[in-house]
């Protein structure tokens, strides 16, 4: 079973970092985390999975050092999972997508909504399975437990903190603006797909764990 989840949650890791780089192509802005990325991506001409993988190793190394009860193993599998992450999109957003371009606005709206969806449930059902860790969100849930201050607080302020840094960096180095319109539509959009497939991920978890035991 173990094992089992393992794949899964690399697959749908995958296929959040799928959803991560339709949200990039769309070109009508990118969530908080990713508008920093991006900008930093742009300003380095480094690639963003480049970039992404980078940001994370960074902070599931501060993880590693807040974590009392880690397990070398643990890191390990998230280390792997994070450098196909950042293959993964890499690869759609300048092997596969790489000379598409949308006019029509309109359908940057759909292809941003459609990317948010899909990296939402990824996300989602890694986080109902609960064997690998996205490291921003590890990282939030270590402070938080050290605090008085909760998870959510926490996680708003790396978004703030992303934000302020993206625009920051684009206003001194006259770089594109990257927090637009599709910043606004995944700060509503993200938090609701993300939290209805883990509620699914969770239920279909539960419905196996109950015909395992019924079966026995």
């Amino acid at each position: 079973m173990w094992k089992k989840k393992i794949v899964l949650s690399f697959l749908f890791y995958l296929i959040s970092a799928l959803g991560i780089s339709l949200t990039i192509q769309a070109g009508i802005g990118v969530s908080s985390f990713n508008a920093f990325n991006v900008t930093f991506a742009t300003l380095t001409h480094l690639k963003v999975g480049t970039v992404t993988t980078a940001i994370n190793f960074a902070f599931l190394g501060t993880c590693w050092l807040l974590d009392q009860q880690r397990k070398i193993q643990d890191y390990l599998i998230i280390l792997v999972a994070l450098i196909g992450f950042g293959f993964v999109i890499n690869f759609f957003l300048y092997q596969l997508f790489g000379s598409l371009v949308f006019q029509n606005y309109l359908v940057k709206i759909v292809l941003f909504i459609l990317g948010t969806i899909i990296a939402g449930i990824g996300t989602g059902q890694v986080v109902a399975l609960g064997v690998l860790q996205f490291p921003i969100e590890k990282f939030c849930t270590l402070i938080s437990e050290r605090t008085r201050y909760s998870f959510q607080f926490y996680r708003y302020l790396v978004d703030i903190f992303c934000v302020s840094l993206a625009l920051g960096l684009s206003i001194s180095y006259h770089l594109p603006i990257f927090v637009r319109e599709g910043t606004v539509i995944s700060l509503f959009l993200l938090s609701w797909v993300i939290s209805w497939s883990r509620k699914r991920g969770q239920q279909r978890i539960l419905r196996i764990q109950i015909k395992k035991l019924e079966s026995e």
